[in-house]
């Protein structure tokens, strides 16, 4: 019964965007879950995770950050087209390549972590920002490109340190 239900079950992409440590990866994770325990077909794209194998020979600059999302794009497609539904989970800081990634996909919905700068940094147990801040990390050089949210996000969800405890604890 349930190969019938995955022969039918239409593909799309959740792509989720918003500032490190926004909660990008813990609510994809938790959406996942619930698409799963409903019997759906699912795959998760994290940023953390692809740079680990697809794209561990890039680095963060603007033309190595763009190849990483067009090689996510790619698998991301595959994935929809083939019934799949897919949560991404990346900082994805440019608009015209969430344009792009959009337009490749086609059942694209893009998904925005609203969090402030300050919970962020309190989040960030890598201590990305610290690094950033003080000139030492070359992966937040578009720092100042990070806050600026998307301009048509079809979802956005604003997390303040209240809010992040209670989606922890959903079931």
């Amino acid at each position: 019964m349930a190969e019938k239900n995955d022969r039918r079950q239409k593909g799309f992409t959740l792509w989720f965007t918003g500032l490190p440590c926004s909660g990008k990866s813990a609510v994809a994770d938790k959406v996942a879950d619930i698409l799963r325990s409903r019997g759906m077909r699912v795959e998760r794209l994290d940023g953390d995770i692809v740079r680990q194998d697809l794209t561990r020979d890039l680095g963060f600059s603007r033309k190595d950050r763009d190849e990483n999302i067009r090689r996510v794009t790619f698998v991301a497609k595959l994935l929809t087209r083939n019934g799949v539904a897919v949560l991404t989970s990346f900082i994805s800081p440019y608009r015209e390549v969430r344009t792009r990634s959009r337009q490749e996909i086609g059942d694209f919905i893009e998904v925005y972590a609203k969090c402030s700068l300050d919970e962020c940094m309190r989040r960030d147990v890598k201590g990305m920002y610290k690094k950033a801040l003080a000139g030492r990390s070359r992966s937040l050089r578009v720092f100042p490109t990070l806050t600026r949210s998307p301009r048509i996000p079809r979802f956005c969800w604003k997390q303040t340190r209240r809010r992040s405890r209670r989606a922890s604890a959903m079931s």
